[in-house]
C-alpha cells in the first residue's frame, strides 16, 4: 500500500493526552510515507494567512500548515488513534467562562521556534486585534499562569468555546512570524516556515502549490502520518478539465461543481466527499480518509491503496 495524508478538527472539552509510552507505540505503528497526493482546485493560491484566507485553495493549503490549538487526529490506517492536538486537553470552570488549555510540550515551528504559551498568547494578541479574529474568537482575556497552560478567560459563559478555539481560521503561527509581519497578512515569501503543521510550504507560484513533509512533525513519532512525501494544488479554473483530470488519473482529487456530480459518482473508480456548504472534492475511490464536513479538512491521515484501472 501506497501511503497519503488527512485529519480532522474539532474537540470537546477535557481531550485527554498521550500516555507516557505514546511516541514509542506510534512510532512503531505509522506507515512510511511515500505517496503525493494532486489535488486539483478551482482557484490560484494567493493568501496562505490562515485568519485572511478566503478561497477553497487557500483555506484548504493553510491548514496543512498551520494548527489551531484544539483538534483531534487521527492517523492513516488505524482511525482507533484518536490523539489531541496542540492543546493536550481544554478544561472549562463550572460556570464557563474560564478554560483552561494544557499544552502539547515539545512541539516546534517549522523554523525551530518553540510552541509553548508565549507563543500562543502572541496568536491571542493578534486574533482580537483585527475583525476576522474577533469574529471567530469573541472578545476575552488571556494569560499564561505557567509555560505550558493557558488561561481564557471569559465575558460571558460559552459552552463551545471549544469549538471557536477549533476553527482552522485560528491557526498557531510563530511568534517570529507574526512579528516580522508587523501586523499585516503572513507573506508566504517573507515568512515560509511559521506554523507546526504535518506540511510545509516547499515551492509555489501562480498556478501551484508544494506542500512537503515537515519531518519534525509532532504527530510522526505518534502514529499520525503523514502519510504522503508531499501534497500538490494545482489551479485548474475549468471545472470540466478538473473532472477529466481525475477521470484520467492524472490527479486524485479536484474540486467539484454542484452540475458534476452525477457524471463523478456514476464513474466507478471516482466517489465524493462533501464539506462544508455546497463545497464537494471527486476523489479516486484508491484515496481514503478524507474527512466530509469539514470546510478545510487536515490532511495528515489521508491514505492510498492501489487501483487498476484496466
Amino acid at each position: 500500500m501506497l501511503a497519503a495524508a488527512l485529519a480532522a478538527a474539532v474537540v470537546g472539552a477535557g481531550c485527554g493526552g498521550d500516555g507516557p509510552d505514546e511516541a514509542a507505540i506510534g512510532a512503531a505503528a505509522s506507515p512510511t510515507q511515500s505517496a503525493s497526493l494532486t489535488w486539483a482546485v478551482a482557484d490560484s493560491p494567493e493568501i496562505l494567512d490562515p485568519l485572511y484566507a478566503r478561497t477553497r485553495t487557500d483555506r484548504l493549503a493553510a491548514r496543512q500548515v498551520y494548527e489551531p490549538l484544539v483538534a483531534q487526529l487521527g492517523g492513516p490506517f488505524d482511525f482507533s488513534r484518536v490523539r489531541p492536538g496542540l492543546a493536550l486537553s481544554l478544561q472549562p470552570s463550572a460556570d464557563r467562562t474560564v478554560w483552561r488549555a494544557r499544552l502539547r510540550p515539545g512541539v516546534r515551528f517549522h523554523g525551530g521556534e518553540p510552541f509553548n504559551a508565549a507563543a500562543v498568547l502572541a496568536n491571542v494578541d493578534r486574533w482580537l486585534a483585527v475583525p476576522e479574529g474577533r469574529e471567530e474568537l469573541g472578545e476575552l482575556l488571556a494569560d499564561a499562569p505557567r509555560p505550558g497552560l493557558v488561561r481564557f478567560i471569559l465575558p460571558a459563559p460559552d459552552p463551545r468555546f471549544d469549538r471557536r478555539l477549533a476553527s482552522p481560521r485560528l491557526g498557531i503561527v510563530s511568534p517570529l512570524a507574526l512579528e516580522a509581519a508587523a501586523g499585516a497578512p503572513l507573506s508566504a515569501n517573507r515568512e515560509p516556515a511559521n506554523g507546526t503543521g504535518a506540511f510545509e510550504l516547499r515551492e509555489g507560484d501562480d498556478d501551484r502549490l508544494l506542500l512537503a513533509h515537515n519531518t519534525g512533525w509532532w504527530g510522526s513519532e505518534r502514529g499520525l502520518g503523514p502519510g504522503v512525501d508531499q501534497i500538490e494544488l494545482r489551479a485548474v479554473a475549468d471545472p470540466q478539465e478538473r473532472v477529466a483530470l481525475l477521470s484520467d488519473g492524472i490527479v486524485r482529487a479536484a474540486e467539484l461543481e454542484p452540475a458534476q456530480l452525477d457524471e463523478v459518482t456514476a464513474d466507478p473508480l471516482l466517489t465524493v466527499v462533501r464539506h462544508g456548504g455546497a463545497a464537494v472534492t471527486g476523489i479516486e475511490r484508491s484515496v481514503r480518509g478524507i474527512p466530509a464536513g469539514e470546510p478545510a479538512p487536515s490532511l495528515n491521515a489521508v491514505w492510498v491503496t492501489a487501483i487498476d484501472r484496466g
